[in-house]
Parts: structure tokens; C-alpha cells; sequence
């Protein structure tokens, strides 16, 4: 059975999951830097002049990583709807989605951003996408849009690799900035990728609607990080997260991780408060070497079974609310030992745990997922 499956019967909606109890007063989702007001009329603008639009959504959550507000202005356009981080989301489901934007009449491609293969297959789609006027046209522009932190930059950073692989190019060529917090590309700039026609892509900063007035997608893009932590709360996001662990039964999944005995020869002298993730590790950040990475893989392992061990042994109806919501507190709890967490205050202690969890989430070693559910045809 898929890692990332549906919901069972009952909350399938998945509405309810974002209306529990640890949301309450949550409300909608609000972030709107200033730069996000410039950045969208920007945007707008240039879109009037694009012969092609590359929309890159988050993998993991197809629909809710879509700009509502770009929506009727990328409808006229030639588009290629870019499905990034195909490696964080669960591949048995990916291809249902790209039948349903097929159906929907949307180009659409699922790509890893670091892989030149991958990204190739996508200039491929927008060549041929171009084909019928790039023999009129003596310059062409590509844009590439899309909420924050989707990888935008790092797909450009790609393409410009490809690009001057292809086509020997006079003049520098400056690479988009990537950072692991949303928001990092604040202007807009243009690259010169081909020559013959020349081609240019226009790499744009991520923006987000003013409110994301649906509880459900707000929490989805901050838990794929478009939104930063601090706005919604890095605890409320480890429960939402656990939320749809457990309503979606995947603890049974790491059943067999229970009898393994995990070998941490060589890695059991980390101390608790030592930086385990890269995100976590001092402004002048050092590689992770071959330790750092069998570390994480073991404590990826003993999180899962950890999670398991707790929904089976868990005697409520998971069902109901307040009894889901128990066996998440029980969870948070048990998953102090699993980090080694044991000697902070209990706030503290959550909020470290929750940060933790979050990571294993976010750079796929709790498996890959896919959020948000397909909708019925059109």
C-alpha cells in the first residue's frame, strides 16, 4: 500500500483535519510582504508579454501550490504546468495527477529541478510548446512563476547549465539566487538561454495571495514551506502533519521497522543538542559528511517506528476528534526520546520536536506524500 494514500473514508474531505482543535483561532493563513505587492504587479505586466509560462507548483500539493490570483491570466497563455520535487512526492499517485491536468487540457510534467535529465524533458515540452512561433518570432520570452519556494531558482539555475551546454553564450550569465526560506528571489531578472531565436526566461520572486482564506491549503503550503514557520507555528504544523499521518493510517506502513534493530555503531556519541539537520546547523554551514547522513536515515527510522508503535497501541477512536487529537499529544511526547529530547522544559521540548519532525518531513525521510486529493473530472 502507497505511503502517501488517500484519507480513509471518513476524512477524506480532509477539511476536518485542518479544522481539529489545534487550529482553533487559527483562521486564515496571512503573509504578504511588502516586496509580494511590487512583485505581483510586476508579474502581471510582464505576463502580457510572455509567449510562454512555465508554472511551477510543489508536487506534493499540485492544487494548493497554484497562484488563485494568476489562474485567469494563465488560462490565455501557452503554459506548462512544472510539478517540482517529484522525488518528495509518492509516484504510485503522480501519475494520476498529470491525467487530470491532461484532462483539464494543461500541459503538465512532474521534474526534479537538480536533474538535468528531468529538466531536459521540460525544455523538450516548451520547444515543442514554441514550435509553432518560434519561426516568426525573432525573440522570445518564458516565464517562470509560482509561490515561494517551489524551486523556481533552482530550476532556472538548471536551465542555465543546459543552456550554455547547447549554445557557447558571449556574455556572463548570472545565476538566480536560491535560499531554503520562501521569498528569497525578491526582483525580477532576465536570462538569455538560447540564441536563434533568443530565448529568454524570466525568472520571477514566489508570491502568495494577500490571505489564504482556506485553512486547509494555507497549512498545506506551510508545510511545504511556502509560508514560513512563524506564521502559522511550528507545533500547530507538527500536529496538522501528524494529523494526516494517522488519518491516513501510514504508521502501519513502518510495521516492519519495529524488529529491526537500527546500527548506530560509530554515531550513538551525538549529543541531543548537537545540530542534526542542515537547517539547523550554524550560519557558516559545514557539509554533511557520511555519518551526519546514516544518522538522520536512523533517526528517520526510529521516528517511524516510534509513530507506529504509538497508533497501535492507541485504545481511542481515532475517528473522533478529541481522541485523534490525544494520541497526537501522545505522539509529540513519545518523539522527545526518539530526538533525545529529555531534559528541556515541556514548551521547549515540543517545539524542538516539532521542528525536528517537520525537517524529517520536509527533505522526505518519513517517505513520500502527495496532499492534496484529486478532484472529481471535469
Amino acid at each position: 500500500m502507497a505511503v502517501g494514500g488517500g484519507l480513509s473514508s471518513k476524512w477524506r474531505a480532509g477539511k476536518r483535519v485542518a479544522e481539529m482543535g489545534f487550529n482553533a483561532g487559527g483562521g486564515a493563513v496571512n503573509w504578504f510582504p511588502g516586496h509580494m505587492a511590487a512583485a505581483a504587479r510586476a508579474i502581471r505586466h510582464r505576463l502580457k508579454l510572455a509567449d510562454l509560462v512555465i508554472e511551477v507548483r510543489d508536487a506534493r500539493i499540485p492544487l494548493s501550490s497554484a497562484n488563485g490570483e494568476l489562474q485567469c491570466l494563465l488560462a490565455s497563455k501557452r503554459r506548462v504546468i512544472a510539478l517540482n520535487k517529484k522525488d518528495l512526492a509518492n509516484p504510485n499517485i503522480m501519475h494520476h495527477w498529470i491525467r487530470h491536468f491532461e484532462s483539464c487540457k494543461q500541459d503538465c510534467l512532474s521534474i526534479n529541478a537538480h536533474s538535468r535529465s528531468s529538466v531536459s524533458q521540460l525544455l523538450a515540452l516548451v520547444e515543442l510548446k514554441l514550435k509553432e512561433v518560434i519561426s516568426r518570432e525573432p525573440t522570445l520570452l518564458v516565464m517562470v512563476v509560482g509561490v515561494p519556494n517551489v524551486g523556481k531558482s533552482a530550476l532556472i539555475n538548471s536551465i542555465h547549465r543546459i543552456a550554455t551546454s547547447r549554445f557557447p553564450v558571449q556574455e556572463k550569465v548570472k545565476r538566480a539566487t536560491v535560499g531554503p526560506l520562501p521569498g528569497v528571489t525578491q526582483d525580477i531578472a532576465g536570462y538569455k538561454i538560447a540564441n536563434q531565436p533568443s530565448i529568454y526566461v524570466l525568472d520571477t520572486p514566489g508570491v502568495l495571495v494577500p490571505s489564504i482564506p482556506d485553512m486547509e491549503t494555507g497549512l498545506k503550503l506551510a508545510l511545504t514551506g511556502a509560508v514560513k514557520d512563524s506564521v502559522v507555528g511550528e507545533e500547530r504544523l507538527a500536529q496538522y502533519l501528524l494529523a494526516i499521518l494517522n488519518s491516513r493510517k501510514t504508521p502501519l506502513h513502518w510495521e516492519r521497522l519495529v524488529n529491526v534493530r537500527t546500527e548506530r555503531s560509530g554515531h550513538e556519541s551525538h549529543d541531543s543538542n548537537e545540530p542534526i539537520f542542515s537547517n539547523s546547523l550554524p550560519r557558516r554551514r559545514r557539509q554533511l559528511d557520511n555519518s551526519d547522513v546514516l544518522y538522520i536515515e536512523d533517526l528517520a527510522k526510529e521516528v517511524q517506528k516510534t509513530l507506529y508503535l504509538t497508533f497501535k497501541d492507541f485504545e481511542g477512536n481515532k475517528e473522533e476528534e478529541s481522541e485523534l487529537e490525544s494520541l497526537i499529544d501522545m505522539q509529540l511526547m513519545a518523539l522527545r526520546k526518539a530526538f533525545r529530547i529529555l531534559h528541556k522544559a515541556s514548551d521547549e521540548a515540543r517545539t524542538m520536536v516539532s521542528k525536528k519532525l517537520l525537517t524529517l518531513f520536509r527533505i522526505g525521510k518519513l517517505g513520500p506524500f502527495i496532499l492534496d486529493s484529486i478532484p472529481n473530472s471535469p
